[in-house]
């Protein structure tokens, strides 16, 4: 292929007012881009920040094949229907699986729970964002039965939208147990809005760090999207 005919990676973020939320996204796909260098690779969002996905298209040649990459955990209305609309008008366009379910995101939770020093004794509540699409809420809950067969107890996953239980609600009856500490692990891909509730709703509890945030991108999650994309050459 040449590099007309090789289709470009598009990433599609969410997108999120919090500029540390911003960052860590774009050095996710920075670290793809560098991975990748005969590929070209952009970045675009689906809603709140610009470029968005029209933009984002309109800034590669028309001719170009292009393969989106949703920066999104779970593959609920924005994968489902927004995607697809906003990418209608335009030929040659693949739109690949979201991130997750995935065991290395399981990896990066893990990862992230480290520093909190978490034992036997700790109750491990899952905090995710929720979604309308009740599909994109059971990705979630896999991620949380996959958590807890690596930790080896029962986790429960508290939402911060859209459905229940809520975060809230989930860590106020995990500290009703017998745990001597209730421990929020944060399924969210970067810093901004979901992760700001997520430490108010917490309610002092520790939170770990979401999977993206001012270090480097986990390679993981940077094998993940490369993955999806040439997945979806094939």
């Amino acid at each position: 292929m040449d590099a007309m005919t090789t289709p470009a990676l598009l990433a599609i973020s969410h997108g999120t007012a919090s500029s540390d939320g911003r960052a860590a996204v774009a050095a996710l796909v920075a670290a793809v881009a560098e991975r990748l260098p005969d590929i070209t690779v952009r970045l675009g969002h689906v809603d709140v920040q610009q470029p968005d996905v029209a933009a984002s298209l309109d800034a590669l040649p028309a001719d170009q094949p292009v393969i989106i990459v949703p920066l999104l955990l779970s593959a609920g209305y924005h994968v489902r229907v927004d995607l697809k609309e906003q990418t209608a008008g335009r030929a040659g366009v693949t739109i690949a699986p979201a991130l997750g379910p995935d065991p290395r995101l399981v990896d990066a939770l893990l990862a992230r729970l480290g520093p909190l020093d978490v034992t036997a004794d700790d109750a491990v509540v899952l905090a995710v964002a929720g979604s309308s699409d009740e599909r994109a809420n059971e990705d979630c809950r896999r991620i949380g039965a996959m958590l807890g067969e690596r930790l080896g107890r029962a986790i429960t996953v508290g939402f911060l939208a859209a459905t229940d239980p809520r975060l809230g609600a989930a860590v106020a009856d995990a500290r009703g147990g017998s745990s001597d500490r209730v421990i929020v692990a944060d399924y969210l891909l970067a810093p901004g809005y979901f992760h700001d509730l997520a430490v108010r709703l917490a309610h002092g509890s520790p939170v770990a760090r979401p999977l993206l945030d001012d270090d480097e991108p986990p390679a993981s999650l940077v094998d993940i999207v490369i993955d999806r994309y040439r997945a979806a050459l094939s």
